[in-house]
């Protein structure tokens, strides 16, 4: 199945400078400040997942010169919750671009899903040769009310969106494959305990519900057991090499010939460890860019492709990978060749 895409575009919060407000978000100032991020961005008050989406997706159609009714098929990821329960997200983001005709598909990947969309929509047009246009959205809006920015996990989460025209047989930055590794075992790791049909809200709980930490998390999932804590990051690190060993295999390269690793944003120490264990120059990699931005959940790799190819920095013919870590736990790799 060929397909390419033919624009990128991304939205952004208002870009905050990490060092003056640390203190703000967590007591562990030294730690956040050894990830190396310089800004993180924050959406205003009243700016929901689905208006970045909207705007986000917007911008591509504009660039690409693609009417929404020429879409088929949108596609919207998101990394956290959007603003509304018993809602399609993807529905509603849709109608609102004017895509009244075109399908909408919601992906919960977590990090992951902006990857994954790729697949997604191969899988589609190959099953639907009347497709020819899709539009893919990966959007994150932190929902601070339950989420701590610069606590929950090793980045400092940003809210923004990009996005991606694609087109059937489009030679620009053609979709290669995707390879995705699923481990159901740690599926409970990232999990609020509070605010499912299993615990509702309004049960009795007087504190309000949030995420643990990552350290909470590690002694509550693991039962305080050092070894199994040990493995799992061990199995994080060794499968991020896997799934883009097993998508280089698959396409017949080897990793070496990759261009460009486009990773999710995450902090510089895990950026250094992962070009390390692929055997590629640092430079290869995103870390400046997940740096001056921040983690933008499922929208750090169609950002970063976007500005690298504003940059210049990729040719045609060169291969980029974008890869991504998604709490299920999902691995995924997706290949390009621009």
């Amino acid at each position: 199945m060929s397909f390419g895409i033919v624009s990128l575009a991304h939205t952004l919060g208002e870009p905050v400078d990490v060092d003056p407000v640390v203190p703000e978000f967590t007591a562990d100032v030294e730690r956040v400040r050894s990830w190396g991020y310089r800004r993180f961005h924050r959406a205003a008050d009243g700016v929901g997942l689905t208006d970045l989406a909207v705007e986000a997706g917007r911008l591509a159609l504009e660039r690409a010169a693609v009417a929404a009714s020429e879409v088929d098929l949108v596609v919207l990821a998101m990394s956290d919750l959007s603003e509304y329960l018993y809602w399609d997200a993807a529905a509603s983001t849709a109608a609102r671009l004017e895509a009244y005709d075109a399908e909408a598909v919601l992906l919960g990947q977590a990090c992951g899903g902006g990857v994954a969309a790729f697949d997604l929509v191969g899988g589609r047009f190959a099953t639907h040769p009347d497709y020819d246009t899709a539009l893919i959205i990966g959007a994150n809006r932190v929902c601070e009310p339950y989420w701590n920015r610069m606590e929950i996990n090793t980045s400092i989460f940003s809210d923004g969106a990009a996005a991606a025209v694609v087109r059937r047989d489009h030679p620009r930055c053609r979709w290669m494959l995707t390879e995705t590794l699923t481990d159901g075992r740690y599926a409970d790791f990232m999990r609020m305990e509070t605010g499912g049909a299993a615990r509702p809200f309004g049960g009795g709980d007087h504190e309000r519900p949030r995420v643990l930490s990552p350290t909470d998390r590690l002694q509550d999932f693991f039962a305080d057991d050092l070894r199994r804590m040990f493995a799992f990051v061990s199995t994080i690190r060794n499968r991020n090499r896997e799934i883009v060993e097993r998508a280089c295999a698959r396409a017949g390269i080897a990793v070496d010939d990759l261009a460009r690793l486009l990773h999710f944003h995450d902090n510089v120490n895990a950026f250094a460890e992962l070009a390390k264990d692929l055997g590629l120059p640092l430079e290869r990699t995103n870390t400046e860019l997940a740096a001056e931005h921040g983690h933008v959940g499922c929208a750090d790799q169609l950002l970063s492709l976007e500005r690298q190819l504003a940059a210049g920095e990729l040719a045609e013919g060169d291969i980029v990978a974008l890869t991504s870590t998604g709490s299920g736990m999902h691995w995924l790799c997706t290949l390009l060749t621009i």
